[in-house]
């Protein structure tokens, strides 16, 4: 399928381009932030050929696409238009929680500049294995020339920083790049080595000296080459500033008295105040991982590696990503993501056993290049597509990855560098200094180590029974065999009214998907009063967060939906009282949901309930009711597993 078409595709299944409000990618998903992911329709984009999976986490739209999803980006970005409209979120209009919004803020901000510090990550690796291995002198012009080919991106990162951070927090990207420019300016480490005049706070861990002054304010001269933390405090408050000067400033001037004004207040502010605790903080951060390290490096190991996966999974991986880098800046090396590092090799092996133990030709199919993707470090095709559908692979490879982390902490294995994924990053763990040291062989035992345990575990435990290894991506096969399986269990059944109203035929019902039967066969029905009542005595199997929506597994077998009024989702909830949650086992008569039909018309939607039978292909035979009006309780839908014989 071409880029141009999926992304169409793509853009109309999340609700049409109307309904975004922006769009970013990592290295195998499109994020989307939507203003209604209510109008994304989920089922369809995880059945597209061209999608492995949907994950809605930290409030993103998130949808899999695989290793070619920058290109995919690109078509997104050019149909929607989104260039050449405003991308600022709706931060004001949406309710997000501190967590979700942290996550949001970081993915915004490092996703750009990934692929330029694995990039550098690799050269600056191989340059010191080359080292280790006595290929090339330290002193040597090829390696200075290398050095600084690897080793200038990180040391000037606030600089491309400052460009991705001013753009999430909605003030002009260049200007961003000035302020960290300042920052990182050649001449400060010149001052920082000069006399001191003064020191600040002596005898605590903020003890600092002073070389210069600023309008005789003394200034804490701080090393921001390679920070993190500081460029996206001062970019914050740049970006606030901005704005008010943008306001104040005459339009005539605005062009260069704004910017003028912002770094001329900024700049000296970040120097003064916000460069100095920004870096306090990220000294803590370091500082605190490393003795949660040094104080249960086993458990650590354990944690960190084992949960990596589903890290990844919810997105919330992001949140360790700027410890990462703080952690390098700080003290040259980093613990935390080093843990990590045996899982997707765990994974690796995890895809390699479903391949070899698999008898499904296109689960076969599917495992090769998820296999080959797993090992250069990009999982997602192979926990979306393999591991997780067939759920006990996926387990095993976090097993394994635990293992692997655990050796990992336990031999003090280290990255010393920014660096790429799966195999590419072992020359990451080679220390600058030391060369190959113990660390660097415990990171090869643990991977080797998580390689093999996940695909022996595989071959022997992560059965691949027909059951689940029927297209577990796109799951129509196994459908088909659970649907096959249902059909000998269901019995008849008498499926009694949830609501009193008046009788209407499905296919006048004022939505296309319930008229034409698409989600099975049932009946509508206008309502007199808002009180919804069980039909069946069974499970709640789903009730949707809005209220408006039912789903129910009798015990019999049969599945209802019952879904109140049109497109009554936009509602969010309001005008609806559930009385019953997912889980709940309840008998026929029982009250479900209440609402306020009045009040729902007055907001100019339709209070026409339809009742479906979801799983009407387990039934050779579906009756409604001739009754042009019914009461609660009455009998609506009978279900007949064997249909009756005429005469």
């Amino acid at each position: 399928m071409s880029y141009n078409k999926l992304a169409k595709e793509i853009l109309e299944l999340v609700g049409g381009k109307e309904n975004v409000n922006s769009v970013s990618h990592c290295v195998t998903r499109l994020r989307f932030r939507l203003k209604d992911e209510g109008k994304a329709d989920k089922t369809a984009l995880e059945k597209h050929d061209g999608v492995v999976t949907v994950r809605q986490s930290a409030g993103q739209y998130q949808v899999v696409i695989g290793n070619h999803v920058p290109d995919v980006y690109k078509e997104v970005i050019s149909e929607g238009g989104f260039e050449s409209r405003n991308q600022v979120e709706e931060e004001d209009n949406e309710k997000k929680g501190l967590f979700s919004s942290f996550v949001d803020i970081i993915s915004n901000i490092f996703i750009p500049v990934l692929p330029l510090l694995m990039a550098t990550g690799i050269i600056k690796g191989f340059n010191s294995l080359f080292v280790a291995l006595g290929w090339l002198e330290n002193t040597s012009g090829t390696y200075q020339l290398l050095n600084a080919i690897g080793d200038g991106f990180f040391t000037f990162l606030p600089i491309f920083l400052g460009y991705t951070a001013m753009k999430k927090f909605g003030g002009t990207p260049f200007l961003g790049m000035a302020i960290a420019a300042a920052l990182v300016h050649p001449s400060l480490a010149d001052i920082s080595s000069g006399e001191t005049i003064r020191t600040l706070f002596g005898g605590t861990m903020f003890e600092s000296d002073i070389q210069i002054t600023f309008l005789g304010i003394p200034v804490i001269l701080m090393s921001y080459t390679s920070s993190v933390v500081p460029i996206i405090f001062a970019t914050y408050f740049g970006a606030k500033l901005e704005k008010f000067f943008t306001k104040v400033v005459p339009g005539v001037i605005k062009s260069f008295f704004v910017p003028f004004l912002t770094l001329l207040v900024i700049v000296p502010l970040t120097f003064l105040i916000i460069g100095p605790i920004a870096t306090w903080l990220a000294q803590s951060i370091g500082q605190g991982v490393d003795s949660l390290y040094q104080a249960a490096p086993l458990l650590a190991g354990i944690v960190i590696g084992g949960f990596w996966q589903v890290f990844v999974i919810f997105g919330v991986h992001w949140g360790l990503i700027p410890i990462y880098y703080n952690n390098l800046a700080v003290s040259g090396s980093d613990m935390l993501i080093a843990m990590t590092f045996a899982a997707s090799f765990a994974q690796t092996g995890a895809i390699l056993g479903v391949w070899i133990k698999t008898r499904n030709k296109k689960l076969k199919t599917l495992s090769l290049p998820a296999f080959i993707s797993a090992f250069f470090g990009v999982t997602e095709p192979g926990i979306y597509g393999i591991t997780l559908p067939l759920k006990k692979p996926f387990i095993i490879s976090c097993i394994a990855s635990a293992v692997g982390g655990a050796i990992i902490a336990l031999t003090g294995a280290a990255l010393y560098s920014a660096g790429p994924l799966g195999v590419f990053k072992i020359p990451t763990f080679i220390h600058p200094e030391e060369g190959i040291n113990g660390g660097f062989w415990g990171m090869m035992v643990s991977i080797a180590v998580a390689f093999v345990l996940a695909f022996v575990l595989t071959l022997l435990f992560g059965s691949v029974n027909r059951k689940e290894q029927k297209n577990p991506v796109a799951g129509e096969e196994t459908k088909q065999e659970e649907n096959r399986e249902v059909r000998k269990n269901v019995q008849d059944e008498e499926v009694l009214s949830p609501v009193s109203g008046e009788i209407v035929s499905l296919t006048n019902v004022p939505d296309q998907v319930f008229a034409s039967e698409a989600m099975g066969k049932g009946i509508g029905i206008n309502p007199t009063e808002g009180r919804v009542t069980s039909p069946v005595t069974g499970v709640i199997s789903t009730i949707f967060e809005t209220k408006h929506a039912i789903g129910i597994t009798s015990d019999k077998g049969t599945e209802i939906l019952i879904h109140i009024g049109v497109d009554t989702v936009q509602l969010n909830g309001k005008h609806f009282a559930a009385h019953v949650k997912q889980g709940d086992k309840v008998n026929a008569g029982d009250l479900l949901v209440e609402f306020d039909i009045e009040n729902i018309e007055k907001e100019g939607y339709s209070v026409v309930t339809p009742v479906i039978v979801t799983n009407s292909k387990d039934y050779e035979e579906i009756v409604m009711t001739q009754d042009q009006n019914v009461k609660k309780q009455d009998v609506l839908i009978v279900t007949k597993k064997v249909k009756a014989i005429a005469g």
